[in-house]
């Protein structure tokens, strides 16, 4: 039983679970046979993979989490053991022409879920999902450690760094003395079946592939962390069961990241799309006078991988390979290949003798 079991009858609060990440997340935990409560906006793009999963048998709230005296209502209800926080507004350049919202979305709502969860006490755990973004970039080639100085020039970046903030002090303040364990976790650019979210590379690609058209690319030597969307959560959730189990070193910030020479650059991760979906055009067009985005960003996991025995069961190439699959067989026939993409994940890892797939 993958996790020790330890999520078996669980009641799990998971927001943001009508996202890319919280459905891939939501489908995961009802597979490990949690009770999850997803709070969440509807999804906003059509099509959307929360819409293509079906009825997973999660209870859905809808809910932004900007709304406290709703959301305080919601855990009050539900009375989870343990909640991941993934709701948030995600998006770089979105955070330049709307920063307010990104501040109040971002910081304010992790205030209103760690108000309502400290008034709770059916919790055990927390894990208050980040960015890797919440760094301080210097645009240095070394991976940023969890100890690195926090900051943003962006709104999105910079949002997330209070949000570190944030999750610490509550950590310290209120929850440390109810004995309630509560970590953050730190993911670098996540890729993989169902994101049709605006202004990210992969969904941009797709689009277009889909309609015959070719995608300019504004940043082709940019230099990011690429993962699948399951290696972070496989993270998230070996950080998660550890918490439960009352492992308090743990409540802790961590990185969740593929290895650094792993990192490739916009252009190259452009190009191993292709090469498993051929459809997938694209042409180099910097934007002169565009908002400011990092050109280089790279994790260090090696906390992650000493201390949770945590490590990353795809290579980038592996990663594009499954995501262009996806994609291609949801364009082609229909068809969406999120379980058995789950299923390969999980037998790699056992066959990688992993700790957290036992």
């Amino acid at each position: 039983m993958m996790f020790g079991g330890v999520y078996r009858g669980r009641r799990v609060l998971l927001t943001g679970h009508s996202g890319f990440k919280g459905s891939w997340l939501s489908a995961w935990l009802v597979s490990l046979g949690a009770e999850v409560c997803g709070v969440s906006l509807p999804p906003e793009t059509e099509p959307n993979h929360f819409s293509l999963l079906g009825d997973s048998g999660i209870r859905s709230e809808w809910c932004d989490v900007r709304d406290a005296a709703k959301l305080d209502a919601i855990v009050q209800t539900f009375r989870p053991e343990i909640l991941f926080h993934l709701a948030a507004q995600p998006l770089v350049r979105l955070s330049y022409r709307e920063p307010a919202e990104t501040f109040a979305v971002n910081i304010g709502g992790t205030v209103n879920l760690l108000e309502a969860a400290r008034r709770v006490d059916s919790l055990c755990a927390a894990v208050v999902v980040t960015s890797d973004k919440c760094y301080r970039n210097g645009e240095r080639h070394a991976g940023y450690r969890e100890e690195d100085p926090l900051g943003g020039r962006d709104p999105y970046s910079a949002s997330k760094g209070c949000q570190e903030i944030v999750a610490a002090s509550y950590r310290d303040s209120f929850f440390a003395a109810s004995g309630v364990l509560l970590a953050t976790a730190r993911a670098g650019n996540v890729i993989g079946g169902g994101d049709w979210a605006a202004d990210r590379l992969v969904p941009d690609l797709v689009r277009a592939a889909a309609k015959g058209e070719v995608e300019s690319l504004r940043s082709p030597d940019a230099v990011r962390p690429w993962q699948h969307v399951l290696e972070p959560l496989s993270g998230y959730l070996e950080l998660g069961r550890r918490l439960l189990m009352g492992e308090k070193a743990c409540a802790d910030a961590w990185n969740f990241g593929p290895a650094e020479e792993q990192a490739v650059t916009v252009g190259e991760a452009a190009e191993l799309l292709r090469r498993f979906w051929p459809k997938v055009a694209f042409r180099f067009a910097p934007q002169p006078g565009a908002p400011h985005e990092a050109k280089l960003l790279r994790l260090d996991c090696a906390k992650a991988e000493r201390e949770l025995n945590w490590r990353g069961v795809w290579s980038t190439e592996e990663a594009f390979r499954h995501t262009a699959g996806w994609y291609r067989d949801y364009y082609e026939t229909g068809r969406i290949d999120t379980a058995a993409d789950l299923d390969a994940y999980c037998s790699d890892a056992v066959r990688r003798g992993l700790s957290w797939t036992n």
